[in-house]
Parts: C-alpha cells; sequence; structure tokens
C-alpha cells in the first residue's frame, strides 16, 4: 500500500511563496480533487448570499439560461491557470476571457475581492471539516498566494499582503452583506437545481435535500432557504464521513469510482476545446487574423 502522506510529506518541503503554484495544483488536483471541487462550489454559493452580486448575476441571465455552462466555464478557466499556471500562454488565455467576461459590468471592488477571497478560504474550509486529512499550513499559504497573484492580474485592487488578514476580510465582509433579496433566492436556487440536475433520480431528490446543509445559517437566510431537518443533516454527515474514510483507506478506488468530466455543456470535453470558446456567448472572440491557440487535453474532475 502506498504511503498516503508522502506527498504531504513532499509539500511540506516546498516554500509556500515561492513553490504556491506546484503546491496548489498538487494540493487540488491531487491530494484533494472531489473535496476540492464541493468547496469551490460551496464558494460559487455563497457569492449569491450578497445583494450587489446576486442582482448582477440575476440581470445576466447567466444561472436562468445556462447555469451548466455558467459553471463549466468557472471550473476550466480556474483549471487551466491551476494545471499550467497563471502566467503560461493558456494561463493568460484563461485570464483574458475571464477579464474580457467582467468588463460588461460595473462590480465594485470588494465585491471581486471577496469572489476572490471564497476561491481561497471555501475550498480549505471545506477539506478541514469533510476531506480525509486536513490542510497544512503550506497547502493554505499556496492558495492565498496563488489567488492573490490571479487577482493582481485581474485588477483587483485593495489585496492583502497576509493570509490571516485576507481571512478577516472574507469575514467581515460577510457580516456586513449576507442579507436576504429576491435576487439572493432566484441565483441560489438555480444553483442548487443545477447541482441536483448532476445525479439521477430518485438520487437528485435525497441530494437536493442535503446540499443546504453544507452552508451555514447566514447563507441559508440570505438565500432564503430553510434549516434542513435532523434526519437531513445527520444523512449529510454521514455520507460526507463516509467519502472521507474511503478517501483514506482506498484512494486509487475512489479516483476510478468517482472520476467524471468536468464539463457537460462542450462537445467532446475533456479533449478539443479552445480558450476561445469559453465564457459568456458575447464575450468578445480573437480578431480574424489571430494565431489559432493550441488544442487543449484537459483532466476530469472527481465529482
Amino acid at each position: 500500500m502506498r504511503d498516503r502522506y508522502a506527498p504531504l510529506k513532499h509539500l511540506q518541503t516546498l516554500d509556500p511563496k515561492a513553490d504556491h503554484e506546484l503546491i496548489h495544483r498538487i494540493s487540488s488536483d491531487r491530494e484533494f480533487p472531489w473535496d476540492y471541487g464541493r468547496g469551490l462550489e460551496v464558494a460559487i454559493w455563497r457569492t449569491c448570499c450578497v445583494p450587489s452580486i446576486s442582482e448582477t448575476l440575476d440581470g445576466s441571465g447567466e444561472f436562468a439560461l445556462r447555469a451548466q455552462k455558467r459553471y463549466d466555464d468557472t471550473r476550466i478557466l480556474l483549471g487551466e491557470m491551476v494545471r499550467g499556471g497563471y502566467d503560461s500562454e493558456r494561463g493568460r488565455q484563461a485570464l483574458r476571457q475571464i477579464n474580457q467576461a467582467h468588463r460588461r459590468f460595473t462590480i465594485d471592488n470588494d465585491d471581486m475581492l471577496y469572489v476572490l477571497s471564497t476561491f481561497v478560504f471555501e475550498p480549505i474550509r471545506w477539506i478541514d471539516r469533510w476531506a480525509w486529512r486536513r490542510v497544512s499550513e503550506t497547502e493554505r499559504l499556496a492558495a492565498f498566494y496563488f489567488y492573490t497573484e490571479v487577482g493582481r492580474r485581474m485588477n483587483i485592487r485593495d489585496l492583502p499582503t497576509d493570509v490571516d488578514a485576507f481571512e478577516r476580510f472574507n469575514r467581515d465582509y460577510e457580516k456586513e452583506r449576507f442579507r436576504p433579496a429576491p435576487s439572493n433566492q432566484r441565483v441560489g436556487g438555480q444553483i442548487l437545481r443545477l447541482y441536483a440536475s448532476w445525479y439521477p433520480r430518485p438520487v437528485s431528490d435525497v441530494v437536493a435535500a442535503t446540499l443546504p446543509c453544507r452552508l451555514d445559517r447566514a447563507a441559508r437566510d440570505a438565500l432564503g432557504m430553510p434549516e434542513p431537518a435532523g434526519w437531513v443533516r445527520g444523512l449529510n454527515v454521514l455520507g460526507l464521513r463516509g467519502h472521507a474514510a474511503a478517501e483514506r483507506l482506498a484512494p486509487d478506488l475512489m479516483a476510478r469510482l468517482m472520476t467524471r468530466p468536468t464539463a457537460r455543456t462542450y462537445p467532446g470535453y475533456p479533449h478539443g476545446y479552445r480558450i476561445s470558446d469559453i465564457g459568456p456567448d458575447h464575450v468578445t472572440r480573437p480578431t480574424a487574423g489571430a494565431r489559432p491557440e493550441q488544442v487543449m487535453t484537459a483532466g476530469n474532475d472527481h465529482s
């Protein structure tokens, strides 16, 4: 049996600032692929608890009309930067697509900073609570350095230079900005239906009942969701604890059982997509005569 903690021992020999891209790639893609995906899903959901953010999402119609594509776009573009690095050719292309999509809107800098913070801290919080081991300080710092460098390339201002300060910003922002709004409820409900739609019935009905357990009371209140019943919370804990135990004891088997394509809206994925095809349909495309992009063969998401 392979040493389950060998990758962690290797990560702890690296410098979390100088080696943050490598550390974050190993942590998110190899150590916690399934759990990292679930943490990012919580991150996307929590951003809808802020009316100024949910109103923009609601007004764009992206989740109402193309929820799966919106989710796929986010995961693919983040994945490009994680796998190849944010300064690689494909990483820069992914950042251009993200920035072009955001230019259509007037977005408050603190809102952008908050969304960035959720990509750092929600996967970490999920892993610390539900995964087969907790996140090391090396991995926590690497995630912080990775996403603040991404934020710098997105022209987000006032980026914290300290991970604890960034987490304080995240907590304080939520205390100040989380509040109920019709747009929260609409977009939050669309996301719930999206996440449940990945499973066949009747499994999807059980999943839909347990998904709100992944949010805290403040988020559920902001999204207008009732408190889950006790048996639903118990079922959620049982399922996630069982998954963690299986990941700890049989990681290779779990990888084979749980792997599925990240994207469902791009024909042929994970083969043959172009980064210029990723994002809202009205994102500006490269002009005629631009150099063709290299076609990407991507990995799978452990979902």
